[in-house]
This record gives structure tokens, sequence and C-alpha cells, in this order.
């Protein structure tokens, strides 16, 4: 009897045609250094896997598959399960399309399908376009409410940002910021660090030290410039502490960096959606990644935009997407060994 293979199963979709995307996709995988990491399935159109090779200015071996289960994994070439969706010569390059929004959509809720059937154990994209999602018809404020929406999933999720150094993780997110200070909670606060907890651990770090950030500057200085501190984030962060977790604050946002990069933090909670981008961004544009955190299904993918100045041009980056498609990979083996256990 043949040992089943232990990794993962993972889906890959090329990002928005319009971009970098089908270029990474294909220079990455022909490379080969994610073998040992993955099985990885190209699920997409076949022309656009095509197109992206010829960006990238390689011919790698790959074969066209129905299907992900009639994939051949003794063999070398890379699996792309053609879904014929997408004709690349019909719609335009370098720039936002609704109909290439529409199509990526499309492409994504058939791969959430099959991560729900048990055919693949999480999901990679490269970069998409927000707004080309939009103006397709796709009308979410991000692809995370998306795929929260497509996997029934009811309470609290998250955008997880992944660097070399930490993670982040926010209170709230895509919402304007006068919004968001109104949607500060004891039970958004602790709803996030738990996320970032559980999220951590399927990263594989056994117990994660969480720092969480002030909202007001240096931290309200007792009241001075705002009581939030002292009214929301405190009680809450004692009363998580309390509960076993490993966490500490509020430490004031113009510090609570240094101190993660000196690495007393694995993961750091933020307030506001900013307050931890520009942090992440600076210190890792091309290998920060961005986990949907709190889903049955793994997504990931690279914190980095679609690129339009670059695109076609052959010299895009696939760092960031080597690194989502590892976290994905790591994520998906903690949830098949948490299955097996239980």
């Amino acid at each position: 009897m043949t040992a089943p293979d232990p990794r993962p199963l993972l889906g890959l979709m090329l990002g928005d045609m319009t971009g970098i995307g089908p270029e990474i996709s294909a220079r990455l995988l022909a490379g080969g250094t994610l073998r040992e990491v993955a099985r990885i399935a190209v699920i997409g159109d076949a022309r656009v896997f095509e197109l992206g090779c010829r960006d990238a200015g390689i011919a790698p071996a790959w074969r066209s598959c129905t299907s992900v289960a009639a994939i051949d994994w003794s063999r070398d070439e890379i699996p792309v399960v053609d879904l014929g969706n997408i004709a690349p010569a019909k719609l335009p390059r370098r720039e936002n399309s609704p109909e290439s929004g529409r199509l990526t959509g499309e492409t994504l809720q058939h791969m959430t399908q099959l991560a729900q059937a048990g055919e693949i154990e999480g999901i990679s994209f490269a970069p998409l376009s927000k707004a080309a999602l939009h103006q397709g018809g796709w009308k979410y404020h991000d692809e995370h409410q998306m795929f929260a929406a497509w996997n029934r999933h009811e309470g609290f999720f998250g955008e997880m940002n992944v660097i070399e150094q930490f993670s982040t993780f926010r209170v709230t997110s895509h919402v304007a910021l006068r919004r968001a200070l109104e949607m500060i909670t004891p039970e958004r606060i602790a709803a996030a660090v738990h996320l970032a907890d559980r999220s951590l651990r399927e990263a594989g770090i056994a117990r994660p030290r969480i720092g969480v950030a002030a909202l007001n500057p240096h931290c309200g200085e007792g009241g001075l410039f705002g009581d939030e501190e002292i009214r929301l984030i405190a009680p809450s962060v004692q009363r998580l502490a309390q509960e076993g977790l490993a966490v500490s604050g509020p430490v004031s946002s113009d510090a609570i960096f240094l101190k993660a990069l000196k690495g007393e933090y694995d993961g750091v909670v933020m307030m506001y959606h900013d307050q931890g981008q520009i942090a992440t961004k600076l210190l890792g544009f091309n290998k920060g990644v961005t986990v949907t955190a709190g889903l049955k299904t793994v997504y990931t993918t690279p914190a980095h935009g679609t690129a339009f100045d670059i695109t076609g041009q052959g010299k895009a980056d696939t760092g960031a997407l080597e690194q989502a498609v590892r976290i994905a990979a790591r994520m998906a083996l903690a949830r098949r060994n948490s299955k097996a256990a239980a």
C-alpha cells in the first residue's frame, strides 16, 4: 500500500491577468523550489499561464489537466487545471479591467468550492485588483469579506500580514478612520488577539507572544491625549493575559515595532489599518504576505499589488508569492494534523 503524500495540496491562482500575477506564478513554479513544500496545482486558464511564461521569458514543462483528481503527481511537469474561462487576447493589460476582475473572482470562487469539497487544502493567489473585482460585480470592500461570505463565516476574522520578523493583525480594517475609532471595543480587541494567537500557532509558533498597540500618541499620556487605553485596551489585555495568552500592552505604536524587531513579539495587534501596514510595507515590501485569518479555507497572497508599471517586462520579483505559498503549506499541514489528532 502506497503511503499518502505528506505534502499539502494547494491551488495557485494566477492573479489578475492584467498585472504581474501570471509572470511571477510561472517563474516561481518553473524554478522548482517549492516541490518539496507542497503539491501545487495551477487553477485557471492555460492561456493565462502561457502568457505568464512569455512575460517571464521561460518555457517550462507543463501539462493541462481536466481536474485536480486527474493530476499525476509522479510527473515533473507543472499541472494546470484548465478552466478555459479567460481569453487574454480579448482583455487589456497594465490597467484595471472589470471583465478581468469578474473572471478573477469566478476563478477564486471555484477554488473555494474545491477547498470546501476537500480537493485542495489551501489557496494561494498572485496579486489581484480590489478595484477590478468590485467593478466586475463582486461587491465587497475587499477579498477577505468576499472569502468570508463564500465560507458562510460567522464571527470575527481578519487580515494577517506576515513579514520575516513578525506578523500584524487588526482590530479594525478597511473602513474610514472615523468609523474605525467607533468600532474599537473590548470584544473586538479580544477577538483580534485570539485570532492572532490561533493563526500564529497554525503558522508553527507554539506559544505566540503578542503585543497590543495603543491607539493614541504616547498611549494617551495618562488620559491627556485620549482615554481609550485606560478604558478599553489595558483592561482587555489584562483579561486576556489572565486567560493564559502571552499578551502585553498597550504599547505606543511608535515603539511597538522596535520591540517586535528586537524579537519581543511574534505578532502585533493594531487598532486600525495603516497603523500596521506602514510598518510592514516598509520592512518587507517584496517579501510580505497577506493571510485571510480565521476562515475554514486557507487563503494567502503577496502583500504587494498588480504592479502595472512593470507588467510584461520580465523583471517582477517572486519573493512574496513564494512566501505566500510556503505559509499556506504550513497552515494547511497544521490543519490536517489537527484533524488527524482529533
